[in-house]
């Protein structure tokens, strides 16, 4: 084998069916071998899209998105969705083409020093060679989806990847975590006894980020939540974690509303903070009553203190809880409810009649989409009334970047979840900002028969940044998008193109249905006004 083939095929048997990318002389040799082994190679507009498809197939499936470019300029493109895995927590093997390693101490042309790119964006960076491509394939997925996962860079210079292979075993590394025990950490003085605490608080609450989702502990939470009547807040990357129909389903955290969120959260007196990653934090942490935190990893980010830490398998700690459990429930469903019938009630603030309003599109699109649909959300006013407003009652079946929170992620996010389900009805919503700057992966998405719903809040704003503006009684400077006739847009890349500016028009156009083999690109014209009186 040549090296490029051990790489191929060590991403085929960690499952990896997808590569995205945009190639160039190095790459020829592994997407041949890539071909061989049956991999898809979706071909991007560009490598930053290409880099943001492979972070959704890692959210989706749980395995390393790969995605590929060239060397130079293409290297240079990929950091944005790099860093974003990292900040998101996703494995991701990217790859990066390089000359040949005989002229690249003294070359210049196209030469960037990946090390130095990659490495502060990255667990690992690494260069293959003809006698360490089996152990650099090894490292690398093992680290990327160890945790708390994120991605490898991995560097492939023109004379290597077509050169014969001396370490070319492939040994798959374990690429799901084992059962293991828990280790507890806890303060100096404090009641150590997690069980003890939990029936000893009056008002304790749940908040779960997406360690808990990574580790599958919905059904665990869930029956906690259920056992001992516990709330449960989620971080916008943990939606569906616990139904958002479920009597303790209790809102997500730094969405819309989210002053009205944390004061929720300041009323409890016990906070169990259950795979809870605060890279998801937009406000800092204020609530003072103690924590105790559950999670696979320890709490070393401090950016909220714990008195109690339980660091292994989440659902098994959450089971135990459960298990051990006795007494009335903590909070009753009405108390519950009214603090949702408080929530919405302020979701709906500063609705403008007569004008379709940012949350009128929400529902409408929530209300027409099966309830299995998976909807993928941009960055900007309209993530955080998505992230609040849309209802989910599935892992996974809100795809965002929160972390990064990189804007042009939902689109090819978009493109991801329906080549990887191509069952799964899959929506995705963007704000005009955003669509500009991916509208290229339209092509892409008509070329691949994708039937997909793309909702764009058209706005001709970048609203986060002028309401920013706003606050400060600036005017409205460098923070405008040109309109775009969407549907002329989408005609051009070859897909279905529609526009309303109101809610009976959006509709009437969702009730017609899209084509199956092509995405319906909707252009809906909204009055931000309800944008000022949320955020």
């Amino acid at each position: 084998m040549n090296c490029s083939a051990v790489i191929a095929r060590y991403l085929a048997a960690a499952g990896v069916k997808h590569i995205f990318g945009y190639p160039g002389d190095p790459s020829v040799e592994l997407m041949e071998t890539a071909r061989e082994e049956g991999m898809e190679f979706v071909l991007a507009r560009r490598e930053g899209t290409a880099g943001l498809m492979a972070e959704a197939y890692g959210m989706i499936t749980g395995r390393p998105g790969v995605c590929l470019s060239t060397l130079g300029p293409g290297s240079t493109n990929l950091p944005n969705a790099v860093a974003g895995a990292l900040l998101d927590r996703v494995p991701m093997i990217a790859i990066s083409g390089q000359i040949e390693g005989r002229r690249a101490q003294t070359f210049t042309h196209q030469v960037i020093d990946h090390r130095t790119l990659f490495g502060p964006i990255s667990k690992w960076t690494a260069e293959i060679g003809p006698e360490t491509v089996g152990g650099v394939m090894r490292k690398a997925l093992r680290l990327a989806v160890a945790e708390r996962p994120g991605p490898v860079h991995i560097t492939t210079p023109a004379d290597a990847v077509g050169a014969e292979a001396v370490d070319d075993a492939i040994i798959l590394p374990p690429m799901a975590p084992a059962a293991q025990g828990l280790q507890m950490f806890a303060n100096p003085g404090v009641d150590a006894d997690p069980m003890r605490r939990l029936k000893g608080a009056r008002r304790p609450v749940i908040l779960a980020g997406i360690a808990a989702v990574r580790g599958e502990a919905g059904a665990a939470l869930t029956r906690l939540a259920e056992v001992a009547g516990l709330p449960v807040v989620v971080a916008p990357m943990a939606k569906g974690v616990i139904a958002e129909d479920h009597p303790y389903f209790a809102g997500t955290l730094d969405m819309a509303c989210n002053d009205y969120m944390w004061d929720f959260l300041k009323t409890a007196d016990l906070i169990l903070a259950v795979g809870f990653d605060a890279v998801e934090l937009i406000k800092p942490w204020t609530p003072s009553a103690p924590v105790i935190h559950i999670d696979m990893t320890p709490n070393t980010d401090q950016i909220y203190p714990a008195e109690i830490e339980l660091v292994g398998p989440i659902a098994p700690v959450l089971d135990a809880l459960a298990d051990g459990f006795s007494g009335q429930a903590k909070w009753a469903d009405a108390a519950v409810r009214k603090h949702l019938d408080g929530l919405f009630a302020l979701y709906y603030a500063g609705r403008v009649a007569g004008k379709l309003n940012p949350t009128d599109v929400v529902d409408v699109v929530r209300a027409a989409m099966p309830a299995g649909t998976v909807a993928t959300t941009d960055v900007g006013s309209h993530k955080l009334l998505v992230g609040q407003g849309w209802r989910t009652m599935a892992p996974r079946g809100v795809l965002m970047s929160n972390g990064l929170s990189s804007m042009g992620f939902s689109l090819p996010a978009a493109i991801t979840a329906k080549l990887v389900m191509p069952d799964t009805p899959v929506v995705c919503f963007v704000g005009d900002g955003g669509l500009a700057m991916v509208q290229g992966e339209l092509r892409l998405a008509a070329t691949l028969r994708l039937g997909i719903v793309v909702v764009v809040f058209c706005d001709n704003s970048l609203n986060r940044i002028e309401l920013k503006q706003m606050a400060r009684q600036y005017p409205s400077f460098g923070t405008i998008i040109e309109s775009t006739d969407v549907p002329m847009l989408a005609e051009s890349m070859g897909c279905a193109g529609a526009a309303t500016d109101t809610a009976a028009g959006l509709e009437s156009i969702l009730a017609k249905g899209g084509p199956a083999d092509r995405p319906l690109v909707i252009g809906a014209t909204i009055d931000p006004a309800q944008y000022a009186a949320q955020f």
